[in-house]
């Protein structure tokens, strides 16, 4: 398996993961994911656009953060470190599910005979969300791969993200989503809003009921993140809805970014952001750029919705 890092180790390096080197692990992985958000989506109260379902980049790994439980708590977490997925409750008790090569069914009946021994009552939908061949958990022999070292590093691609994405996002003060992991796609992602309400979303996702996306997309938006697909080593996306005339002929930085008619959005190669003299930099134009042709064919109020990020900073 070809891989490598851009700094031989350097805790900023942004490293390199083809996806066709991986790619069963990611598919394996996309799945453990989805059994795991569905936990919180059964158990937390919902809030607007879906947003108490996503998992969160952490120091380890990815981690549901505090889901409610009756009176008490818990909260689950893939440790890329260890390779084993963490299950903690408010009393102090843990229980631990091995990463490693096995079936969806299998780590769908471990997850959930863990939960089981904690006293954790919890019913979830098996039928995956946003996939064309939706496999129930509890029958998904299909799979069943685990790379250890192609799941840290996919971490450690959605760490670089994550840090980025998050100063992308402190230079909004209108309404906008935390960074944070949708596992209906396996897509980081960051949305800006204008404040205004949207036309009723079309939906058409496979295996994913219309009214979802109605709410996900309920208000006008600018949405971007990083999903390992669409290119070598994956991709930095950006779209709007709904999209404003003009936005797909919107000139954005840097070049290798280009507007994909297809899918409806930006998409920037990860690898040209990995090898860019300046990583953060360079993504940083793309986010910016991307969301100047949403906000400014969209017709924004952009004076009210945006903030200098300097003078926001002096504080500290």
């Amino acid at each position: 398996m070809r891989r490598s890092d851009a700094t031989s180790g350097h805790p900023g390096a942004w490293p390199s993961l083809r996806v066709d080197d991986w790619v069963d692990t990611r598919d394996t992985l996309h799945m453990w994911t989805q059994v795991i958000g569905k936990i919180r989506l059964a158990k937390a109260p919902m809030v607007n656009h879906w947003w108490q379902v996503p998992l969160y980049v952490s120091p380890r790994g990815l981690t549901t953060s505090n889901i409610p439980d009756g009176t008490g708590s818990f909260d689950i977490e893939f440790d890329f470190h260890t390779h084993q997925l963490t299950i903690d409750t408010d009393h102090g008790e843990r229980r631990t599910v091995s990463l490693e090569p096995k079936s969806v069914a299998t780590f769908h009946a471990e997850v959930m005979a863990a939960l089981d021994t904690l006293g954790v009552d919890v019913t979830i939908r098996t039928t995956p969300t946003e996939v064309e061949r939706a496999i129930p958990f509890e029958h998904d022999d299909e799979h069943a791969s685990y790379d250890p070292d192609a799941a840290h590093l996919f971490w450690r691609q959605l760490v670089q993200a994550d840090r980025v994405l998050g100063e992308f996002r402190s230079r909004f003060i209108g309404k906008v989503s935390p960074v944070h992991v949708f596992w209906g796609g396996l897509d980081l992602a960051c949305t800006r809003f204008s404040g205004r309400t949207a036309p009723p979303h079309p939906g058409g996702a496979p295996n994913c009921g219309d009214w979802v996306m109605v709410e996900g997309y309920s208000h006008e938006l600018s949405s971007c993140g990083f999903w390992p697909g669409g290119s070598d080593e994956g991709s930095f996306y950006a779209y709007a809805y709904p999209e404003p005339d003009g936005f797909a002929d919107h000139p954005v930085e840097p070049s290798a970014a280009h507007y994909h008619h297809e899918g409806g959005q930006f998409l920037l190669p990860y690898e040209a952001v990995r090898t860019a003299p300046d990583p953060d930099a360079t993504l940083l134009d793309f986010l910016q750029t991307t969301y100047e042709a949403a906000a400014d064919h969209g017709d924004w109020d952009r004076d009210v919705l945006e903030d200098d990020p300097v003078r926001r900073a002096n504080p500290r």
